[in-house]
Protein backbone atom coordinates (compact mmCIF):
# COMPACT_ATOMS: atom_id res chain seq x y z
CA UNK A 1 0.00 0.00 0.00
CA UNK A 2 0.92 3.29 -0.31
CA UNK A 3 0.29 7.49 -0.02
CA UNK A 4 -0.89 9.35 -2.71
CA UNK A 5 -1.38 12.90 -2.38
CA UNK A 6 -3.89 15.21 -4.12
CA UNK A 7 -2.66 18.82 -4.56
CA UNK A 8 -5.38 21.62 -5.42
CA UNK A 9 -5.09 22.04 -8.87
CA UNK A 10 -4.29 24.98 -11.21
CA UNK A 11 -8.10 26.16 -12.09
CA UNK A 12 -6.99 28.56 -14.82
CA UNK A 13 -6.93 32.17 -15.66
CA UNK A 14 -4.17 33.27 -12.92
CA UNK A 15 -6.03 32.32 -10.33
CA UNK A 16 -3.44 31.53 -7.52
CA UNK A 17 -6.08 30.80 -4.32
CA UNK A 18 -9.36 29.33 -4.07
CA UNK A 19 -12.21 28.65 -1.37
CA UNK A 20 -12.82 25.46 -0.04
CA UNK A 21 -16.62 25.27 0.27
CA UNK A 22 -17.30 22.24 0.97
CA UNK A 23 -16.01 17.99 1.19
CA UNK A 24 -17.75 15.71 -0.26
CA UNK A 25 -15.65 12.95 1.38
CA UNK A 26 -14.71 12.34 5.07
CA UNK A 27 -11.58 10.37 6.74
CA UNK A 28 -12.64 6.87 6.33
CA UNK A 29 -14.04 6.88 2.71
CA UNK A 30 -13.50 4.39 -0.09
CA UNK A 31 -13.22 6.80 -2.81
CA UNK A 32 -13.19 5.50 -7.24
CA UNK A 33 -11.36 7.37 -9.63
CA UNK A 34 -13.04 10.16 -10.90
CA UNK A 35 -15.25 10.58 -7.66
CA UNK A 36 -16.14 14.02 -6.69
CA UNK A 37 -14.04 14.72 -3.48
CA UNK A 38 -14.36 19.13 -3.31
CA UNK A 39 -16.20 21.83 -4.15
CA UNK A 40 -14.05 24.93 -4.63
CA UNK A 41 -15.40 28.27 -5.25
CA UNK A 42 -13.35 30.86 -7.27
CA UNK A 43 -15.28 34.23 -7.78
CA UNK A 44 -18.57 33.04 -7.47
CA UNK A 45 -18.18 29.70 -9.55
CA UNK A 46 -17.82 26.66 -7.74
CA UNK A 47 -16.02 23.90 -9.06
CA UNK A 48 -15.80 20.05 -7.84
CA UNK A 49 -11.88 18.57 -7.73
CA UNK A 50 -12.30 14.70 -8.83
CA UNK A 51 -9.84 11.95 -7.44
CA UNK A 52 -7.66 10.77 -10.12
CA UNK A 53 -6.98 7.78 -8.64
CA UNK A 54 -9.17 4.80 -6.38
CA UNK A 55 -8.21 4.52 -2.49
CA UNK A 56 -8.75 5.49 1.33
CA UNK A 57 -9.28 9.08 3.08
CA UNK A 58 -6.72 9.13 5.32
CA UNK A 59 -6.41 13.04 5.48
CA UNK A 60 -8.07 16.18 4.66
CA UNK A 61 -6.03 19.19 4.06
CA UNK A 62 -8.11 21.80 5.31
CA UNK A 63 -12.02 22.74 6.25
CA UNK A 64 -15.02 24.26 4.56
CA UNK A 65 -14.12 28.15 4.59
CA UNK A 66 -10.40 27.80 4.24
CA UNK A 67 -9.20 29.82 1.48
CA UNK A 68 -6.05 27.73 -0.04
CA UNK A 69 -3.31 28.27 -2.48
CA UNK A 70 -2.87 26.42 -5.60
CA UNK A 71 -0.26 24.11 -5.24
CA UNK A 72 -1.07 23.15 -1.63
CA UNK A 73 -1.81 19.20 -0.37
CA UNK A 74 -6.05 19.37 -0.29
CA UNK A 75 -6.33 15.51 0.61
CA UNK A 76 -4.23 12.21 1.13
CA UNK A 77 -5.05 8.34 0.04
CA UNK A 78 -4.41 5.25 0.88
CA UNK A 79 -3.87 3.16 -2.32
CA UNK A 80 -2.60 0.33 -3.95
CA UNK A 81 0.90 0.29 -5.34
CA UNK A 82 3.36 3.11 -4.33
CA UNK A 83 1.51 5.75 -4.70
CA UNK A 84 3.28 9.53 -5.04
CA UNK A 85 4.24 10.47 -1.55
CA UNK A 86 8.36 10.23 -1.04
CA UNK A 87 9.19 8.18 1.92
CA UNK A 88 9.52 10.48 5.02
CA UNK A 89 7.20 13.44 3.61
CA UNK A 90 5.13 15.05 6.54
CA UNK A 91 1.64 14.42 6.68
CA UNK A 92 -0.72 17.27 6.95
CA UNK A 93 -2.70 18.80 10.06
CA UNK A 94 -5.93 17.11 10.46
CA UNK A 95 -8.50 18.68 9.21
CA UNK A 96 -10.66 20.77 11.63
CA UNK A 97 -13.76 19.06 12.70
CA UNK A 98 -16.68 20.98 11.27
CA UNK A 99 -18.32 23.55 14.24
CA UNK A 100 -21.73 22.29 15.67
CA UNK A 101 -24.38 24.36 14.33
CA UNK A 102 -25.02 26.72 17.25
CA UNK A 103 -29.08 25.70 18.58
CA UNK A 104 -31.46 28.09 19.62
CA UNK A 105 -31.19 28.59 23.44
CA UNK A 106 -34.26 27.11 25.01
CA UNK A 107 -36.71 29.40 26.30
CA UNK A 108 -36.74 30.62 30.06
CA UNK A 109 -38.45 28.19 32.42
CA UNK A 110 -41.91 29.93 33.44
CA UNK A 111 -42.39 31.93 36.27
CA UNK A 112 -45.30 30.38 38.80
CA UNK A 113 -48.30 32.75 37.71
CA UNK A 114 -47.73 31.12 34.22
CA UNK A 115 -50.48 29.07 33.61
CA UNK A 116 -49.81 24.92 32.87
CA UNK A 117 -50.80 23.21 29.57
CA UNK A 118 -54.14 22.66 29.13
CA UNK A 119 -55.85 19.04 29.64
CA UNK A 120 -56.80 17.25 26.28
CA UNK A 121 -60.35 17.76 25.21
CA UNK A 122 -62.89 16.70 23.65
CA UNK A 123 -63.51 18.49 20.44
CA UNK A 124 -67.18 20.40 19.67
CA UNK A 125 -66.56 19.84 15.99
CA UNK A 126 -67.18 16.43 14.20
CA UNK A 127 -64.39 14.81 12.59
CA UNK A 128 -61.26 17.88 14.19
CA UNK A 129 -58.49 15.91 16.28
CA UNK A 130 -57.55 17.78 18.87
CA UNK A 131 -53.93 17.17 19.77
CA UNK A 132 -52.99 16.41 23.21
CA UNK A 133 -50.19 18.83 24.45
CA UNK A 134 -46.96 17.71 24.32
CA UNK A 135 -45.49 17.58 28.43
CA UNK A 136 -43.19 20.55 28.94
CA UNK A 137 -39.15 19.61 28.05
CA UNK A 138 -37.42 18.97 30.95
CA UNK A 139 -34.74 21.47 32.09
CA UNK A 140 -31.91 22.05 29.07
CA UNK A 141 -33.76 19.82 26.56
CA UNK A 142 -34.33 22.69 23.62
CA UNK A 143 -37.80 21.92 20.98
CA UNK A 144 -36.02 21.91 17.67
CA UNK A 145 -37.58 24.20 15.28
CA UNK A 146 -36.44 26.39 12.19
CA UNK A 147 -35.96 30.35 13.17
CA UNK A 148 -38.65 30.84 10.92
CA UNK A 149 -41.27 28.56 12.89
CA UNK A 150 -39.52 30.12 16.13
CA UNK A 151 -40.79 33.42 15.09
CA UNK A 152 -44.63 31.90 13.81
CA UNK A 153 -44.90 30.55 17.33
CA UNK A 154 -43.70 33.81 18.89
CA UNK A 155 -46.34 36.11 17.61
CA UNK A 156 -49.09 32.95 18.39
CA UNK A 157 -47.90 33.46 22.20
CA UNK A 158 -46.74 29.55 21.87
CA UNK A 159 -44.23 28.08 23.60
CA UNK A 160 -42.58 25.71 21.88
CA UNK A 161 -42.05 23.40 25.10
CA UNK A 162 -45.47 22.46 25.02
CA UNK A 163 -45.70 21.39 21.16
CA UNK A 164 -45.18 18.40 19.84
CA UNK A 165 -43.34 17.80 16.96
CA UNK A 166 -44.28 15.95 13.70
CA UNK A 167 -41.05 16.56 11.31
CA UNK A 168 -37.56 14.66 11.67
CA UNK A 169 -35.92 14.04 15.11
CA UNK A 170 -39.36 15.48 16.44
CA UNK A 171 -38.67 19.06 15.28
CA UNK A 172 -41.43 20.99 15.22
CA UNK A 173 -43.27 22.71 12.04
CA UNK A 174 -46.01 25.40 11.10
CA UNK A 175 -48.20 22.53 11.14
CA UNK A 176 -47.77 21.46 14.69
CA UNK A 177 -48.07 25.11 15.81
CA UNK A 178 -51.12 25.38 13.89
CA UNK A 179 -52.45 22.38 15.49
CA UNK A 180 -51.53 23.14 19.19
CA UNK A 181 -53.68 26.12 18.46
CA UNK A 182 -56.75 24.47 17.05
CA UNK A 183 -56.26 22.44 20.23
CA UNK A 184 -56.47 25.30 22.29
CA UNK A 185 -59.44 27.15 20.48
CA UNK A 186 -61.37 23.53 20.35
CA UNK A 187 -61.00 23.63 24.29
CA UNK A 188 -61.66 27.28 24.82
CA UNK A 189 -58.62 27.42 27.52
CA UNK A 190 -56.86 30.69 27.91
CA UNK A 191 -53.91 31.20 26.31
CA UNK A 192 -50.91 31.43 27.89
CA UNK A 193 -48.37 34.86 28.65
CA UNK A 194 -46.16 35.02 25.89
CA UNK A 195 -42.81 32.77 26.61
CA UNK A 196 -39.26 34.81 26.21
CA UNK A 197 -37.39 34.13 23.28
CA UNK A 198 -33.48 34.85 23.80
CA UNK A 199 -32.12 32.30 21.27
CA UNK A 200 -29.17 33.71 18.92
CA UNK A 201 -27.23 32.03 16.79
CA UNK A 202 -23.56 32.54 15.00
CA UNK A 203 -23.49 31.58 11.36
CA UNK A 204 -19.85 31.62 9.48
CA UNK A 205 -19.63 33.41 6.35
CA UNK A 206 -18.33 30.81 4.16
CA UNK A 207 -18.45 30.10 -0.17
CA UNK A 208 -20.91 31.64 -1.93
CA UNK A 209 -22.17 34.04 1.16
CA UNK A 210 -18.56 35.18 1.68
CA UNK A 211 -17.76 35.98 -1.92
CA UNK A 212 -21.05 38.24 -2.36
CA UNK A 213 -20.10 39.99 1.01
CA UNK A 214 -16.42 40.81 -0.63
CA UNK A 215 -17.74 41.59 -3.97
CA UNK A 216 -20.31 44.54 -2.23
CA UNK A 217 -17.48 45.81 0.08
CA UNK A 218 -15.26 46.71 -3.07
CA UNK A 219 -18.10 47.86 -4.98
CA UNK A 220 -19.25 50.25 -2.48
CA UNK A 221 -15.01 50.61 -1.54
CA UNK A 222 -14.12 51.78 -5.07
CA UNK A 223 -17.46 53.29 -6.31
CA UNK A 224 -19.18 56.65 -5.78
CA UNK A 225 -22.63 55.74 -6.35
CA UNK A 226 -25.71 58.07 -7.28
CA UNK A 227 -28.49 57.06 -8.17
CA UNK A 228 -31.34 57.94 -10.73
CA UNK A 229 -35.33 57.22 -10.32
CA UNK A 230 -37.49 57.64 -13.27
CA UNK A 231 -41.70 56.55 -13.55
CA UNK A 232 -42.21 54.35 -16.56
CA UNK A 233 -45.45 54.44 -18.31
CA UNK A 234 -45.71 50.92 -18.67
CA UNK A 235 -49.08 50.19 -20.11
CA UNK A 236 -48.07 49.60 -23.98
CA UNK A 237 -45.91 47.41 -23.60
CA UNK A 238 -47.38 45.07 -21.52
CA UNK A 239 -50.34 45.43 -23.65
CA UNK A 240 -48.05 44.19 -26.57
CA UNK A 241 -46.21 41.54 -24.46
CA UNK A 242 -49.80 39.98 -23.81
CA UNK A 243 -50.33 39.83 -27.26
CA UNK A 244 -47.18 38.32 -28.30
CA UNK A 245 -47.77 35.51 -25.65
CA UNK A 246 -51.41 35.21 -26.96
CA UNK A 247 -50.05 34.74 -30.40
CA UNK A 248 -46.76 32.69 -30.44
CA UNK A 249 -46.81 31.65 -26.13
CA UNK A 250 -47.41 27.39 -27.26
CA UNK A 251 -44.99 27.96 -30.79
CA UNK A 252 -42.03 30.41 -29.31
CA UNK A 253 -42.60 30.12 -25.39
CA UNK A 254 -44.06 32.73 -22.82
CA UNK A 255 -42.42 36.27 -22.58
CA UNK A 256 -41.90 38.34 -19.07
CA UNK A 257 -41.28 41.77 -19.20
CA UNK A 258 -37.20 41.61 -19.00
CA UNK A 259 -36.62 41.02 -22.61
CA UNK A 260 -38.53 43.93 -23.31
CA UNK A 261 -36.45 45.87 -20.87
CA UNK A 262 -32.97 44.17 -22.01
CA UNK A 263 -33.58 44.81 -25.61
CA UNK A 264 -34.65 48.70 -24.52
CA UNK A 265 -30.96 48.55 -22.83
CA UNK A 266 -28.89 47.51 -25.88
CA UNK A 267 -30.81 50.30 -28.24
CA UNK A 268 -30.09 53.04 -25.14
CA UNK A 269 -26.42 52.12 -25.09
CA UNK A 270 -26.09 52.55 -28.72
CA UNK A 271 -26.43 56.27 -28.25
CA UNK A 272 -24.70 56.02 -24.59
CA UNK A 273 -22.00 54.09 -24.78
CA UNK A 274 -20.39 55.33 -21.29
CA UNK A 275 -22.59 52.88 -19.40
CA UNK A 276 -22.09 49.65 -21.00
CA UNK A 277 -18.39 49.82 -19.59
CA UNK A 278 -15.90 48.62 -17.31
CA UNK A 279 -13.95 51.02 -15.06
CA UNK A 280 -9.91 49.92 -14.51
CA UNK A 281 -9.25 52.60 -11.49
CA UNK A 282 -5.81 51.12 -10.97
CA UNK A 283 -4.93 51.89 -14.17
CA UNK A 284 -7.70 54.72 -14.73
CA UNK A 285 -8.89 53.26 -17.72
CA UNK A 286 -12.09 52.65 -18.95
CA UNK A 287 -13.04 50.33 -21.35
CA UNK A 288 -16.27 50.61 -23.60
CA UNK A 289 -18.08 47.99 -25.43
CA UNK A 290 -19.67 47.05 -28.54
CA UNK A 291 -21.30 44.39 -27.65
CA UNK A 292 -23.71 43.95 -24.62
CA UNK A 293 -22.90 40.98 -22.35
CA UNK A 294 -25.63 41.91 -19.82
CA UNK A 295 -25.33 40.74 -16.19
CA UNK A 296 -28.73 39.26 -14.24
CA UNK A 297 -28.70 39.65 -10.80
CA UNK A 298 -30.35 36.32 -9.99
CA UNK A 299 -31.46 35.11 -6.22
CA UNK A 300 -30.78 31.78 -5.29
CA UNK A 301 -30.50 29.74 -1.92
CA UNK A 302 -27.01 30.48 -1.53
CA UNK A 303 -27.30 34.23 -2.13
CA UNK A 304 -27.12 36.65 -5.29
CA UNK A 305 -25.63 35.51 -8.16
CA UNK A 306 -25.06 37.11 -11.73
CA UNK A 307 -25.00 34.68 -14.88
CA UNK A 308 -24.71 36.80 -17.98
CA UNK A 309 -26.44 36.80 -21.15
CA UNK A 310 -23.58 37.10 -23.59
CA UNK A 311 -24.06 39.24 -26.91
CA UNK A 312 -27.64 40.39 -25.68
CA UNK A 313 -27.60 42.62 -29.20
CA UNK A 314 -27.70 39.90 -31.58
CA UNK A 315 -31.03 38.03 -29.69
CA UNK A 316 -34.75 38.27 -30.28
CA UNK A 317 -37.26 38.39 -27.18
CA UNK A 318 -37.87 34.46 -27.23
CA UNK A 319 -33.76 33.62 -27.75
CA UNK A 320 -33.23 35.82 -24.87
CA UNK A 321 -36.40 34.32 -22.79
CA UNK A 322 -34.89 30.69 -23.22
CA UNK A 323 -31.32 31.87 -22.26
CA UNK A 324 -32.55 34.12 -19.06
CA UNK A 325 -34.32 30.94 -17.97
CA UNK A 326 -31.51 28.45 -18.88
CA UNK A 327 -28.65 30.53 -16.94
CA UNK A 328 -30.97 31.18 -14.14
CA UNK A 329 -31.77 27.30 -13.87
CA UNK A 330 -27.92 27.05 -14.07
CA UNK A 331 -26.99 29.78 -11.46
CA UNK A 332 -29.82 28.39 -8.58
CA UNK A 333 -28.70 24.37 -8.97
CA UNK A 334 -24.61 25.48 -8.46
CA UNK A 335 -24.13 24.28 -12.66
CA UNK A 336 -23.20 27.85 -13.56
CA UNK A 337 -19.62 28.25 -14.60
CA UNK A 338 -17.15 30.59 -14.36
CA UNK A 339 -17.33 31.75 -18.25
CA UNK A 340 -21.03 31.70 -17.47
CA UNK A 341 -20.95 34.00 -14.06
CA UNK A 342 -18.45 36.75 -15.70
CA UNK A 343 -17.54 39.33 -18.56
CA UNK A 344 -20.68 41.26 -17.99
CA UNK A 345 -20.56 45.23 -19.62
CA UNK A 346 -24.19 46.59 -17.94
CA UNK A 347 -26.03 44.79 -15.34
CA UNK A 348 -29.89 44.49 -14.36
CA UNK A 349 -31.67 43.65 -11.03
CA UNK A 350 -35.00 42.74 -10.31
CA UNK A 351 -37.13 41.44 -7.29
CA UNK A 352 -40.38 41.33 -9.22
CA UNK A 353 -43.31 41.68 -7.37
CA UNK A 354 -41.50 42.32 -4.60
CA UNK A 355 -39.52 45.18 -6.38
CA UNK A 356 -41.28 48.05 -4.04
CA UNK A 357 -41.21 51.92 -4.90
CA UNK A 358 -37.60 52.81 -5.20
CA UNK A 359 -35.03 50.90 -4.60
CA UNK A 360 -30.50 52.04 -4.57
CA UNK A 361 -28.99 49.02 -6.47
CA UNK A 362 -25.48 48.45 -5.89
CA UNK A 363 -23.10 48.36 -9.20
CA UNK A 364 -21.76 44.98 -10.43
CA UNK A 365 -18.01 46.49 -9.61
CA UNK A 366 -16.03 46.61 -12.34
CA UNK A 367 -19.24 47.72 -14.36
CA UNK A 368 -19.76 51.33 -14.03
CA UNK A 369 -24.49 51.31 -14.60
CA UNK A 370 -26.89 49.09 -12.70
CA UNK A 371 -30.73 49.04 -14.45
CA UNK A 372 -33.03 48.82 -11.12
CA UNK A 373 -36.48 47.30 -11.88
CA UNK A 374 -39.19 47.78 -9.58
CA UNK A 375 -42.15 46.76 -9.11
CA UNK A 376 -45.38 47.43 -11.93
CA UNK A 377 -48.13 48.58 -10.65
CA UNK A 378 -51.77 49.85 -12.00
CA UNK A 379 -52.78 53.29 -10.80
CA UNK A 380 -54.49 56.93 -11.80
CA UNK A 381 -52.96 58.96 -13.99
CA UNK A 382 -53.68 62.38 -15.63
CA UNK A 383 -53.79 61.50 -19.47
CA UNK A 384 -54.91 63.98 -21.91
CA UNK A 385 -57.17 65.50 -19.30
CA UNK A 386 -58.44 62.53 -18.32
CA UNK A 387 -57.70 60.50 -15.04
CA UNK A 388 -57.10 57.17 -16.55
CA UNK A 389 -55.71 53.76 -15.40
CA UNK A 390 -51.99 53.02 -16.64
CA UNK A 391 -49.61 50.08 -15.44
CA UNK A 392 -46.69 52.35 -14.23
CA UNK A 393 -43.09 51.24 -13.00
CA UNK A 394 -40.15 52.75 -11.77
CA UNK A 395 -36.69 51.88 -13.01
CA UNK A 396 -34.10 52.83 -9.82
CA UNK A 397 -30.42 53.30 -10.99
CA UNK A 398 -27.23 53.41 -10.05
CA UNK A 399 -24.26 55.04 -11.63
CA UNK A 400 -20.18 55.38 -11.50
CA UNK A 401 -19.81 59.10 -11.19
CA UNK A 402 -16.26 59.20 -11.33
CA UNK A 403 -17.17 58.16 -15.32
CA UNK A 404 -20.92 58.53 -15.94
CA UNK A 405 -22.11 62.22 -15.33
CA UNK A 406 -25.50 62.67 -14.19
CA UNK A 407 -27.01 64.45 -17.50
CA UNK A 408 -25.65 61.44 -19.20
CA UNK A 409 -27.43 58.86 -16.82
CA UNK A 410 -30.62 60.75 -16.87
CA UNK A 411 -30.28 61.46 -20.49
CA UNK A 412 -29.73 57.14 -20.71
CA UNK A 413 -33.00 56.53 -18.65
CA UNK A 414 -35.01 58.52 -20.14
CA UNK A 415 -34.22 57.19 -23.97
CA UNK A 416 -34.84 53.79 -22.20
CA UNK A 417 -38.15 55.41 -20.90
CA UNK A 418 -38.72 56.66 -24.65
CA UNK A 419 -38.06 52.70 -25.84
CA UNK A 420 -40.75 51.06 -23.32
CA UNK A 421 -43.49 53.47 -23.50
CA UNK A 422 -43.41 53.09 -27.45
CA UNK A 423 -43.05 49.06 -27.53
CA UNK A 424 -42.91 48.78 -31.29
CA UNK A 425 -39.90 50.60 -31.41
CA UNK A 426 -38.33 47.96 -30.06
CA UNK A 427 -39.13 46.05 -32.67
CA UNK A 428 -37.35 48.35 -35.19
CA UNK A 429 -34.06 48.37 -36.13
Amino acid sequence: MGIYVIKMPDIGEGIAEVELAAWNVKVGDMVVEDQPLADVMTDKATVEIPSPVAGKVIALGGKAGDVMQVGTELIRLEVAGEGNLKEGAAAPAPAAPPEPKPVPAAPPKPAATELPPPPPQKSALVGRHIPTPAPARQPGEKPLASPAVRRYAWDRGIDLRFVQGSGPAGRILREDIDAYIAGRQGAATPAPQRARIDWEETIPVIGLRRKIAQKMREAKQHIPHFAYVEEIDMTDCEALRQQLNANYAESRGKLTLLPFLIRAIVLAVREFPQVNARFDDEADVVTRYGAVHLGIATQTEGGLMVPVLRHAEALDFWQMAAEIARLADAARTGKATREELTGSTITLTSLGALGGIVSTPVINWPEVAIVGVNRMVERPVIKNGQIVPRQMMNLSSSFDHRVVDGMDAARFIQRVRGYLEAPASLLVE
